[in-house]
């Protein structure tokens, strides 16, 4: 019987970790969780990404504190995995991420049970909690947990941006950028990987390169990209208007293999509200740019964000952007409700509109752009259009155009007895449109 016990203690103590990383947020967090799970793994560390099968014994949940929804998601999954571990189902809980950088204190008071919180860049010290170390000449390489075919690659860190409403230079401090040859070198070894689309993303696109280079450096980094054999699609995410360098639309419209595809986040366009979120530019302002824009690539999707609820806006206000909406016809349209976040400028303004009134607004803005989505996808009716195929889901091929980004914009739905693999380009012709998504047939 004693030997018996000391065979079963001794094969628990050998037991090999196990992490599963739960990513919450946008995909600057889960490029974050993706680099984790690359230093783990060259740590000889078994890790898997948000593992279903519950056959791990340590979890690390990476946590969004962007706005009020966010926060309420990643304390629940906390709580949720903190209650794995009470069962015995778990050994350990680590907590990382923008929500763990910015309570830290008050978590750690609050969900004592955690085993430890980390900041946003404190990937050394969380490696240390494994005995693991962190290994410099992995910068770029990553696990992905996206499908092989599509990466997001993060060009830069933090934001020099002063918006009333933002909490991110909070969180994730001043901008930084990366060097250049660090990320051609980090594409490259994605393309071999089998990577044929790649999303640029970073709090500010439009400010690469100032920190480094003395100057708006993205037009020159997205020419070296563009160079690289074998990658088919590159596609930007989150450019600031303000002083938006044109030079980024040239380059676009001179490699093929960038995408006609801009997200802009805009957030309003009334100009008293775009002076309380000090956005640095006026509604007229981002007229002449979208102009200027569509002027030099007419055919080119433009997609923007936008707040509703914002303190003090008005009837009229939400009329205005309306107005605005209207006559610019954004091909995507994403809307959040406001967010009163403290230690922000907006934080001293009264949050007076009723969570029920952001929400009513928000989808009054919603539905008034869906009438615009469904005009724009009828005009693609009849054309045959080039289709990344993303997956199949119930006996059909979804995929995506050069003017979809994954996730947030339309599918294609493309039917045909043809297999096909995820990750291969196809020619299909339009012949259906939905308000959000389209429909069409393979062109052999």
């Amino acid at each position: 019987m004693i030997g018996y016990f000391c065979i079963r203690m001794k094969s628990k103590t050998l037991r090999k970790d196990k992490v599963s990383i739960i990513t919450l947020g946008c995909s600057k967090n889960l490029v974050d969780s993706e680099v984790l799970s690359g230093q783990l793994r060259a740590n000889d560390i078994e890790v898997v990404h948000e593992n279903k099968i519950l056959d791990h014994n340590i979890v690390i949940v990476n946590t969004c504190g962007f706005i009020d929804k966010a926060k309420e998601e990643s304390i629940q999954t906390i709580l949720e995995q903190v209650a794995l571990k009470k069962k015995g189902r778990l050994e350990k809980v680590y907590v990382t991420g923008c929500l763990s950088e910015r309570y830290k204190q008050n978590l750690e008071t609050e969900i004592p049970e955690v085993d430890a919180f980390f900041g946003t860049m404190e990937l050394p010290a969380i490696l240390k909690r494994f005995e693991a170390d962190y290994k410099a000449e992995l910068v770029g390489e990553r696990m992905l947990s996206t499908p092989a075919h599509y990466a997001y690659m993060k060009i830069s860190e933090g934001c020099n941006r002063t918006c009333s409403f933002c909490a991110i230079p909070l969180m994730r401090g001043g901008h930084v950028s990366r060097p250049q040859e660090e990320l051609v070198a980090e594409a490259r070894r994605l393309v071999k990987s089998g990577v044929k689309e790649i999303m640029l993303i970073a709090q500010e696109l439009t400010y690469y390169g100032l920190d480094l280079y003395k100057k708006r450096a993205l037009p020159d980094l997205l020419n070296a990209l563009a160079d690289i054999e074998g990658l088919h699609w590159i596609r930007l995410h989150y450019a600031y208007p303000s002083k938006f360098p044109l030079e980024i639309i040239d380059v676009m419209k001179d490699r093929d293999n960038i995408c006609n595809y801009l997200d802009m986040p805009l957030q309003h366009a009334s100009n008293r509200m775009l002076k309380a979120m000090k956005r640095q530019i006026t509604r007229e302002e981002m007229e002449e740019l979208i102009g200027e824009i569509r002027n030099r690539i007419p055919d080119i999707c433009l997609r923007t964000t936008l707040i509703a609820g914002f303190p003090g806006e008005t009837r009229n206000d939400v009329e205005e952007l309306k107005a605005f909406l209207e006559k610019q016809r954004f091909d995507r349209l994403g809307v959040f409700t406001y967010s009163h976040e403290e230690d922000t400028s907006a934080f001293e303004l009264p949050d007076v509109i009723s969570q029920e009134e952001k929400e009513a607004r928000a989808q009054e803005i919603m539905d008034f752009q869906q009438e615009i989505s469904l005009e724009k996808n009828m005009e693609k009716v009849g054309r045959v259009m080039q289709v990344l195929i993303d997956r199949k889901e119930a006996g059909r091929y979804l995929g995506r155009t050069e003017f979809d980004s994954v996730e947030v914009d339309n599918e294609v739905i493309v039917k045909t007895r043809k297999k096909l693999e995820p990750g291969d380009f196809v020619d299909v012709r339009i012949t259906k449109a939905y308000d959000y998504d389209l429909e069409g047939e393979l062109v052999s």
